[in-house]
């Protein structure tokens, strides 16, 4: 196997490291470095109009609109640097890595005029609304409908776990808009605005006193006639594009929260004298190996995008990735309480950074005084739900890609 990379992704990866030196704050590379809680607020205020001057939200899509046409290696180069410095990468998750590569694939040249913009810009925020209370796994069972009234769709139902609904500026979102069709027909895929009348937010609070994941129900709400997004009806195809996009991120960069992890850990257990421990021991070589399959499986996907090949095993790796990582992930975090033990429970449980991978989310509401590892062990137990549930994605795997027979469906699907 040959791991090194084409010269233009080399030398491409030079340009972005001496950008990233430049722009972030001073001290950003030096030892034990940390933002105060001002800061970071600060930063994270101004760094999106930073990366939109450097042309490095979304610099895959295409030049054409707004994008610096990169190639796959070089996509893959920015990726990595930015990984490695530790810097965010994107003005806004929704928007850069789900509805607009979705927009580029299945939108109007009029929807990717008007909305592309904003996302390359890191000045709109999307959420993602397909979720509902009975209709979660089973998302073709969703029932928030849309009318079609003159030029304009009413929309009337709810959705829930739409994370950063209270944010959103617009909501891209699953509505039935033929009741009579089979269930996957009936569904459209829509660009709804979320500052208006008939669109109420409400937080869920989760342990950690963050409220990321909210409710929202429509009554009576509105969107334009031309927001459906791929064809009235044909939405269900639309969203599977969305959430293939969510599944296949990060091949080459996903790994490394993990190791920072694995690293703050094993720091933890030679500290406190749970190194000596068989079991801990064991279980944290077993969260390092399968890191490092994750590692390796990214690169295997990488090889395969890169030369055009598709075979059984990327097929399967594709299939098996987000069901893998997130598994490991929420046994991680257990480790992580085994080894931080009763102190796990204490506002400064785990290193003095508030920046413990994966928990990024300054929302607290006051009193709940929850650690950065703490609130990151919280986050974990939603990781195999979003973006395809663990069930759901070994169906996947069973009939897909081992060719098992279909799950039985009731009378009458």
């Amino acid at each position: 196997m040959d791991l090194t990379y084409p010269a233009e992704a080399e030398e491409f990866r030079v340009e972005i490291r001496a950008w990233l030196e430049e722009n972030l704050p001073a001290g950003w590379f030096d030892e034990g470095f940390e933002l105060t809680d001002d800061e970071r607020r600060a930063f994270n205020r101004d760094w999106p109009q930073k990366l939109f001057e450097g042309g490095w939200i979304c610099a895959t899509w295409p030049q054409e609109y707004g994008g610096k046409g990169l190639t796959t290696m070089q996509g893959v180069a920015l990726a990595e640097e930015f990984a490695r410095a530790k810097a965010p990468m994107r003005g806004d998750f929704f928007g850069d890595t789900l509805v607009g590569p979705t927009l580029l694939q299945w939108g109007t040249e009029e929807q990717k005029r008007e909305f592309l913009p904003g996302i390359l810009k890191g000045q709109t925020s999307w959420c993602q609304g397909f979720s509902e209370p009975n209709s979660g796994s089973d998302l073709a069972s969703l029932k928030t409908s849309a009318v079609l009234d003159g030029d304009e769709w009413v929309i009337n139902g709810q959705k829930v776990w739409t994370t950063q609904g209270h944010n959103a500026d617009y909501c891209f979102l699953l509505t039935r808009t033929d009741p009579d069709a089979r269930k996957h027909a009936g569904i459209s895929y829509m660009l709804v605005p979320m500052k208006q009348p008939g669109v109420e937010v409400r937080g869920i609070t989760q342990p950690d006193g963050t409220a990321e994941f909210t409710e929202v129900f429509f009554d009576n709400a509105r969107c334009a006639k031309d927001a459906v997004v791929g064809g009235v009806n044909n939405g269900w195809k639309v969203a599977n594009s969305t959430l293939a996009f969510e599944r296949g991120q990060s091949a080459t960069t996903g790994y490394r929260r993990f190791e920072e992890e694995f690293r703050l850990m094993r720091e933890a257990a030679e500290a406190n004298g749970r190194i000596h421990d068989g079991d801990i021991r064991q279980r944290l070589m077993q969260y390092y190996t399968k890191i490092q399959i994750l590692r390796i499986n990214g690169l295997r996907n990488l090889t395969s995008a890169v030369t055009g090949k598709k075979d059984m095993g990327t097929a399967a790796l594709g299939a098996t990735n987000k069901m893998f990582w997130s598994e490991m992930h929420q046994r991680a975090m257990e480790l992580a309480l085994d080894i931080w033990g009763a102190e796990s429970m204490l506002i400064d449980a785990g290193p003095e950074s508030a920046s413990w991978p994966g928990s990024g989310r300054d929302e607290r509401r006051e009193g709940y005084p929850v650690s950065p590892m703490m609130s990151s062990f919280f986050f974990s137990r939603s990781e195999t739900i979003w973006g395809g549930t663990s069930q759901i994605q070994r169906n996947i795997v069973g009939e897909r890609v081992l060719g098992l027979p279909k799950e039985p469906k009731p009378p009458g699907e």
